[in-house]
């Protein structure tokens, strides 16, 4: 019997859940998206999960290799075990991999969305693309900056995991002391997601409306439901003052958190994805911060690194869910 040529791919969200057939060279040849229960049951999440996989399965047509799963959350990899998840709290505890080997009868492969997201940019996005233009990358490191900020490490073809699988948790590192401090999701202070992310961007700018002196911004014309991150980056591309303003501290706080990112790391790429950058791309302020962390790094040797956005976009977290599988299984990436 021929060894299977494709994977089934899942990105488990807190608000969709995307599946996917993907080959071993990263090539999606069937993919899509539902939206999770909301405020769903346990037992809910788990049986539109499983449908999900199942029709995923239907779809391949044939021997799949294994199931790869990326999580929004913290998990445990060796058990593929969900640790508080803060934006699937009723799915704690559960472990995908005991759970699916069971049901489909195929191998189970579970990390969290960040880290394989690390991984699929390695292996077939932007990491791979350097590697063919005859610069192959021993260090990757990948940043998602969305509704919240996460990051993933890959060093010389491996996810560097920790002691419980939790680190590059960079969107938790800390870059403002001051008394001003915003709060954190997490519960403290002046962390690179309160200030960066897009949830965080859309606090500012309606904070920095409801203190007033701002009426001549165009985000002042908006209801407050209204002026979120997106508004914020459309108001910047008309050279509006207070969303460049709010822009430029976003910048700043990436750039504090990467600099770190390059003397614990030395990273030689670091890729950043997600919809806030898909913003500072259009913007042109990738460059920015760039410059800002080579102002700081400490040696020539740790500005030796490309910082670029993901090629991958959305099918980031289900190119690294395949990839996992393939590395997990031997295949190479």
């Amino acid at each position: 019997m021929s060894t299977p040529q494709v994977a089934v791919a899942m990105d488990w969200g807190g608000t969709w859940t995307r599946t996917a057939v993907i080959d071993r060279q990263g090539d999606i040849l069937w993919q899509s998206r539902a939206p999770n229960p909301q405020g769903g049951s346990k037992e809910e999440y788990l049986t539109n999960a499983e449908r999900l996989l199942a029709t995923a399965i239907e779809q391949a047509g044939g021997p799949v290799a294994g199931i790869g799963a990326a999580l929004a959350g913290p998990v445990e990899p060796t058990t593929g075990t969900f640790y508080q998840p803060p934006n699937l709290m009723v799915l704690d505890g559960v472990s995908f991999k005991a759970l699916w080997e069971k049901a489909f009868d195929v191998p189970v492969f579970v990390g969290n969305d960040a880290n394989l997201a690390a991984f699929g940019e390695y292996y077939f996005g932007a990491g791979k693309e350097s590697a063919d233009n005859g610069r192959p990358v021993k260090t990757l490191f990948y940043v998602t900056v969305s509704t919240g900020v996460g990051g993933g490490v890959v060093d010389r073809g491996s996810v560097f995991l920790g002691a419980n699988g939790l680190t590059a948790e960079i969107g938790h590192t800390l870059v403002d002391t001051t008394d001003a401090a915003l709060v954190c999701q997490c519960g403290s202070r002046g962390c690179l997601e309160a200030m960066a992310s897009g949830t965080g961007i859309g606090r500012i700018a309606r904070a920095k409306l409801a203190s007033g002196g701002f009426s001549d911004s165009a985000l002042a014309s908006l209801g407050a439901d209204q002026v979120d991150s997106e508004a914020v980056f459309a108001a910047a591309e008309q050279h509006d003052p207070l969303a460049v303003s709010i822009l430029d501290g976003v910048v700043s706080a990436l750039a504090i958190g990467l600099t770190n990112v390059v003397h614990l790391f030395n990273p030689d790429m670091v890729v950043l994805g997600g919809g806030v950058t898909d913003g500072l791309v259009k913007l042109d302020l990738l460059s920015q911060i760039h410059r800002q962390i080579l102002d700081r790094a400490m040696s020539e040797l740790h500005k030796d690194f490309q910082l670029t956005s993901s090629r991958l976009g959305d099918s980031v977290g289900l190119t690294g869910a395949a990839a996992l599988v393939w590395d997990q299984l031997g295949a190479g990436g």
